[in-house]
């Protein structure tokens, strides 16, 4: 991992943000973006090798940005993501506007961010994109029809990209629930103390980098052992509850 040239979406807090630490911490330089210009920059203050580069990756210019920002490129993060309205509704009270929203964010930036980013990762000995996956994207749980929808369909376009790309390496990770702001906004009022931070699921997606296995779906539950080899994991669902990517 030392020497990774890296972008990382959605780096102001939560995962993105422990990932980016991490990688940071093996030595890796790491492009990472945020809408929140103030939260991503006190946030990546001090960690080295890290670019802190605010805005949004629906903005074709901001893509752009990103991809020459970083000018070589081993591995493509895609953290970011849209919850949706909160509280969740049903599919029947679902704003289509706010869909519209989610989709883009979550699935249609994603894959233009990686059509831009194919030539650097192709050019790359190890080159890696990363999309972060949900239980909700392989069960059927109320109120998670559109988040839900929108990562079944970008958990897609990591497969086929996969099958397109064989000489690269395509992960959906599945971190599972997790302690952060999207979440609480996912259960409004609700505690969820009880969820694993950030931080400690990261070692989970390092030892998918560091084993590199075939692309596929993966579940940070099936990583977190040192003794317990990578399982593909194409549809097993986690407990009721959504990513917080």
């Amino acid at each position: 991992m030392n020497g990774t040239i890296a972008i990382v979406t959605g780096a102001g807090q939560g995962f993105g943000l422990a990932l980016t630490a991490a990688l940071a911490a093996r030595g890796s330089r790491v492009v990472a973006c945020s809408r929140d210009a103030d939260r991503l920059l006190a946030a990546t203050a001090g960690l080295p090798g890290v670019v802190a580069l605010p805005g949004d990756i629906t903005d074709p210019e901001f893509r752009a940005e990103l991809v020459s920002t970083a000018w070589r490129l081993d591995l493509l993060v895609h953290n970011a993501g849209e919850l949706g309205p909160s509280p969740l509704p049903s599919l029947e009270h679902f704003p289509l506007d706010a869909l519209r929203g989610v989709l883009e964010t979550t699935v249609l930036a994603p894959l233009a961010l990686t059509q831009l980013a194919l030539p650097l990762l192709r050019s790359s000995t190890a080159g890696t994109v990363i999309t972060l996956s949900s239980d909700a994207a392989v069960e059927a749980y109320p109120g998670w029809g559109g988040y839900g929808a929108a990562k079944a369909a970008l958990d897609h376009v990591s497969a086929v990209l996969a099958v397109e790309e064989p000489a690269l390496r395509v992960y959906a990770f599945d971190p599972g629930d997790m302690r952060t702001a999207m979440h609480q906004r996912a259960f409004p009022g609700e505690d969820i103390s009880d969820r694993p931070d950030p931080m400690t699921v990261v070692p989970a997606l390092m030892r998918l980098l560091d084993r590199r296995p075939e692309s596929g779906r993966y579940r940070a539950a099936d990583l977190m052992d040192d003794g317990q080899q990578a399982q593909r994991a194409p549809g097993t669902p986690d407990r009721p509850a959504g990513s917080t990517a």
